[in-house]
């Protein structure tokens, strides 16, 4: 608890994160009896989002600790994630809602000490709240973990790239700091901003169990995989393979988070994903996969999907694309593959033998353990914040700074 006591001040558009408890704001102040630094989060979705929950939220109680008060206000909700993934449409109000409410937090940004930026303020819009934010020199930190700067500079019309191909670029410039995701990002950043760091989307292996292997399992080989609807679509590039292995030995397909999808010849059993349930659903998995076809899009992946498997204890195979390069280690801990026979030989080497599955489990784990945990991507973000001159001014001090 920091020495400075309780204070009343005027609150930004948003919740407050306190001690471990979400605190909703009353009119338009909030209480606070702990903090000395204030840091708003404008994200683009909330905790539905894996890019909100464990690139921003889950280190929220770190900041915390070291006298930082983190307060999140998404674009949008849960509910419209949930509404765009499950039905496919959302509500035509939702957008104009997120652009008044993200207008708000924007105006009240100065409250902040620092604000952090995660993707877009506000997607396929000129960026002028960014540039509202430059203009009354509120220092922000900008952190991404897609190539979402492809959403605009290889966009298919002409008016998006003239207008908006530089949206990301200039956001970028006009960071204090750069949080990257993936070595594909890092590269584009360092070409515009100096102070750029890798951050790759970390995990709490306290959540994660590993998978207990049975050399007298019967149960048929389980090829896995996890992730959002909207990334389904790359599980193609492993179809071919995992039909000619079904005709070669019974196999289960499991597909969790997907929604549903469909392959000629190949039977998919298709779980719903959730927080509580996603560490269960992967441990019935022998294999975790990551196919991507090789475009300027995926190579800015994260490979996180890799790093929940491991974490598992499971062994990986994927595609030799981003990031995947330097997650897998090929014959360690998984298979780099580029071709359906690769694919198939990397699936059958693992059908045959628990042994090399346990031994590339193992391997796995060890590597998220030693560079993918949350004190070590909490560290990243908490150095982040305090390199920002005046909040580092503040620290230095031991004193609240006031605006």
């Amino acid at each position: 608890m920091n020495p400075f006591g309780a204070r009343l001040e005027g609150s930004v558009l948003g919740r407050v994160f306190i001690g471990s408890d979400w605190q909703i704001e009353v009119g338009n102040f909030f209480y606070s009896t702990t903090f000395m630094i204030r840091a708003l989060f404008l994200t683009k979705y909330d905790r539905k989002a894996a890019s909100a929950r464990l690139r921003m939220i889950q280190y929220f109680p770190l900041l915390e600790k070291e006298g930082i008060s983190c307060q999140l206000s998404p674009l949008l909700d849960d509910d419209y994630l949930s509404r765009k993934f499950s039905q496919g449409t959302t509500s035509l109000s939702k957008p104009f809602q997120a652009f008044f409410s993200r207008s708000g937090a924007i105006l009240s940004a100065g409250s902040a000490d620092v604000v952090v930026i995660q993707c877009d303020l506000y997607p396929y819009l000129p960026g002028f709240f960014e540039a509202l934010l430059r203009s009354r020199k509120i220092p922000y930190i900008y952190d991404y973990d897609d190539a979402i700067f492809h959403y605009y500079d290889m966009h298919h019309s002409a008016f998006v790239r003239r207008f908006m191909g530089n949206k990301i670029r200039n956001t970028i410039r006009g960071a204090h700091a750069v949080l990257a995701g993936a070595p594909y990002l890092v590269e584009y950043a360092r070409a515009i901003n100096p102070n750029v760091e890798w951050s790759p989307t970390c995990i709490d292996i306290s959540r994660f169990r590993t998978k207990t292997w049975r050399d007298d399992s019967i149960e048929p080989f389980t090829i896995g995989w996890i992730g959002a609807p909207t990334s389904a679509q790359f599980s193609a590039e492993a179809m071919p393979a995992i039909r000619e292995l079904s005709k070669r030995m019974p196999i289960r397909v499991v597909f969790v988070g997907s929604g549903p999808v469909f392959y000629e010849g190949c039977e998919v059993e298709v779980r719903e994903w959730s927080e509580s349930t996603e560490v269960a659903e992967m441990l019935r998995f022998d294999v975790g996969i990551m196919p991507l076809p090789d475009e300027p899009w995926t190579r800015g992946k994260c490979a996180f999907k890799l790093i929940q498997y491991m974490a598992c204890g499971l062994p990986v195979v994927a595609s030799p694309v981003g990031m995947n390069n330097d997650v897998v280690t090929h014959g360690s801990n998984g298979f780099l593959v580029a071709s359906t026979s690769q694919w198939l030989s990397a699936f059958q080497a693992l059908a045959n033998s628990v042994e090399l599955r346990r031994q590339m489990g193992a391997a796995g784990r060890r590597i998220v353990e030693q560079g993918f945990t949350t004190s070590l991507g909490g560290a990243k973000l908490l150095r982040a914040i305090q390199s920002v001159p005046s909040v580092a001014s503040a620290f230095a001090k031991g004193a609240h700074l006031n605006r």
